[in-house]
């Protein structure tokens, strides 16, 4: 009971930050002094105790016990001291500090031994599963007859196969730079650059996944299993780029655009280069556009660990750059529609698409992390805004 005091306490804003992290540190102790454990019921898991996560041997076990424990409370914010979760300075300095971090689904609703394997593949943050997407969904629908509705099945499976590619990508990515995850101070609660899960745990959950990918990409024509399994070169190498160039957001366009490519073929059997290379081509400016003003949150970490980025590369003249690949994606997304010959609505939510990017680029402050990222999450209304174009488009058309 006054456990609950105190936790309705907190959350009405009547317990000071410090008094409340002090009641948390103290809840925490006694939770952990009441555990009851079974031995005999670890016993049936000990053949598959090496795939279970490490907390004890995480760079950050308190944190993560802590964030752990809040699965019993619902509706308590931990107050979270780093830096790499929000800032509202100008100066994209460490003054939001003492920012509370809501906690995400994975933490209330997945048993404890899933939580990393959720996290690794980004599951509490669904922009990147919407970013591979929305390719995906531009093609398929572009490449169904005029007057008719989209193959909604096939739309499904490229939905599924997004979302296990995006968490292969980011486990692969997690993998390769676990060294300078640690170093970042965005990335380093990663759940192998923490030491929550080991490299071994992350290449099984690697597998798995690829497996589960592979079985979607076998419901595809041959043409199309032979294109989507030439992909995997692309997202393997992807991460080691920023170690080589400055470039490594163009490189992730190709990589994360492939799915404009392999949804006409998956409807068509085969690729139309005048409709869709000018779509994919739209796809990898869009990337360079949102993945730059992403890469401006961990611009000063970047330079500190050696890796390279556009945000570095554009410096102060990111907004002109961006502003140019904003152009010449629009472009090559009318021509697109019009080899297709698609009807007016695509034009005309071609407009208010250019509008949305527009926004993104001239108001974004690049100082500050906050901003980049919500301007970097807003481009799933862009994906939304160019589907529906294509959509009503062909429908009417």
């Amino acid at each position: 009971m006054a456990s609950f005091r105190i936790s309705r306490a907190a959350s009405r804003g009547l317990l000071g930050p410090s008094l409340y992290s002090s009641l948390s540190i103290f809840s925490l102790s006694q939770s952990s002094s009441t555990t009851i454990t079974n031995p005999n019921f670890f016993n049936a898991f000990t053949r598959l105790s090496h795939l279970f996560p490490n907390y004890e041997n995480s760079r950050d076990h308190f944190k993560v016990s802590k964030e752990n424990l809040s699965l019993f409370r619902p509706g308590i914010a931990w107050i979270s001291t780093s830096s790499g979760v929000a800032d509202s300075s100008n100066k994209g300095s460490n003054n939001n500090k003492n920012v509370a971090e809501v906690r995400s689904w994975i933490e209330v609703y997945l048993p404890r031994a899933i939580q990393p394997y959720a996290k690794l593949a980004r599951l509490d943050k669904p922009i990147g599963t919407w970013l591979l997407a929305w390719p995906c969904m531009w093609s398929i629908t572009l490449a169904s007859p005029p007057g008719h509705l989209p193959d909604f099945k096939m739309m499904a499976l490229f939905g599924c196969g997004a979302l296990l590619l995006r968490g292969a990508g980011c486990t692969i990515n997690d993998l390769l730079d676990r060294d300078i995850d640690s170093m970042v101070e965005r990335t380093k609660l990663r759940p192998v650059a923490s030491g929550v899960l080991t490299p071994f745990q992350g290449v099984s959950f690697l597998g798995f996944q690829l497996l589960l990918g592979l079985g979607i990409l076998l419901q595809l024509n041959n043409y199309s299993c032979i294109l989507g399994a030439s992909s995997l070169l692309l997202v393997f190498s992807y991460p080691l780029m920023k170690r080589f160039t400055f470039w490594p957001q163009a490189y992730l366009g190709l990589t994360f655009n492939w799915g404009a490519l392999l949804g006409w073929s998956a409807i068509k059997g085969s690729v139309d280069p005048s409709i869709v290379f000018p779509l994919y081509f739209s796809g990898v400016l869009w990337t360079l556009v949102y993945d730059t003003i992403y890469a401006h949150q961990d611009k000063e970490d970047d330079v500190k660990v050696g890796v390279k980025s556009t945000a570095l590369r554009f410096g102060d003249s990111t907004k002109e750059w961006t502003a140019g690949f904003g152009i010449l994606c629009i472009s090559s997304l009318a021509l697109s529609g019009f080899n297709a010959d698609i009807g007016w609505p695509y034009y005309a939510c071609l407009a208010a698409a250019s509008g949305q990017l527009a926004w993104q680029i001239w108001t974004v402050n690049l100082t500050s992390r906050a901003d980049c990222n919500r301007k970097f999450v807003s481009n799933k209304w862009f994906g939304a805004l160019i589907f529906s174009g294509i959509l009503f488009g062909r429908v009417f058309s």
